[in-house]
């Protein structure tokens, strides 16, 4: 298994430990099954006795209580809170993507949406909510799965080992886009991952290009501003994603499609066809030059 991290390594032993005990009670139903089948005839009653007794009722009782033995100390350890002062994140599930904000020690947010990264070898803590269905907060390779609740915080630590990238999905069936409501998990070295938040803390550049300073008209002249939020410009849109640094995520979509111009000059264009069900709507009619000018303006956003 791909475990890169303390909870998903505790969980990867679980499963072979529970894989064990499930060939053996296995080997042991179908011994009993092959013996009444290659013995024929009446068979003496005590061996039928330590058969059954033994063979379907000790020997399970045995193993099934050493699995519980071996399961039940994990558990603390996997909802423990994280120490004081470590990172905290909060992602709230949203039909279908995710909206992120990291919480700073002064108390501020800094958004961000369907990327995360975090510190190798550092605890981080994820606060997680819904703003509409029961959705799953789940990064297999770092951890479990925790349910994300309309109105209720649930919580979920998790402590990376290894420096990568790493798939997040929602593991409960949330509708029709429920299966491409993905996200990334960067786990970075801790001085590259503090220079990071910096940059992301920073409201967007300006652009410079003269596709990308038209781009920017074109966002707002079509309305994107209305759902989207750009820090540092007019767009203040809490409806979708923040876009502030949009040009520096590996995706778009939510994990749908790799991000760069083509795919998202696709995405802006045929919405619907990328993702059923999406609520942003889809700008099948827009001009050539001006989409060319808009997605400069988007990949800048770095």
């Amino acid at each position: 298994m791909n475990s890169a991290g303390r909870a998903s390594e505790d969980i990867a032993i679980l499963f072979y430990w529970m894989s064990a005990g499930a060939v053996a009670i296995w080997l042991i139903v179908i011994g009993v099954a092959v013996y009444a089948i290659y013995q024929p005839g009446r068979h003496h009653p005590r061996t039928t006795k330590m058969l059954v007794i033994g063979g379907g009722a000790v020997f399970p009782t045995i193993v099934l209580t050493g699995l519980l033995c071996v399961a039940l100390p994990m558990l603390p350890e996997l909802h423990r809170p994280a120490p004081p002062g470590s990172l905290q994140i909060h992602v709230s599930g949203v039909l279908w993507w995710w909206r992120v904000d990291y919480l700073t020690a002064d108390g501020d947010t800094i958004a961000s949406a369907n990327e995360i990264r975090i510190p190798v070898n550092q605890p981080v803590e994820f606060k997680l909510n819904s703003e509409d269905v029961i959705h799953s907060f789940w990064i297999p390779s770092l951890g479990g799965k925790v349910d994300m609740i309309p109105g209720r915080q649930t919580r979920l630590q998790l402590y990376p080992t290894r420096v990568g990238t790493y798939r997040g999905a929602c593991a409960e069936f949330c509708g029709t886009a429920h299966a491409q409501m993905n996200f990334d998990v960067v786990v970075m070295p801790v001085d590259e991952f503090n220079d990071w938040l910096v940059g992301q803390s920073a409201s967007a550049k300006q652009p410079v290009e003269l596709d990308a300073i038209a781009g920017q008209q074109q966002f707002l002249k079509y309305g994107c501003s209305a759902c989207h939020t750009i820090r540092g410009t007019v767009a203040e849109g809490k409806v979708g994603p923040d876009l502030t640094h949009f040009g520096s995520r590996i995706s778009i979509a939510a994990g749908v499609l790799k991000n760069n111009p083509e795919n998202l000059a696709r995405w802006i264009t045929q919405t619907h066809d990328v993702k059923p069900g999406a609520d942003m709507p889809e700008f099948d009619s827009l001009p050539e030059h001006d989409l060319r000018q808009m997605v400069a303006y988007l990949e800048q956003l770095k």
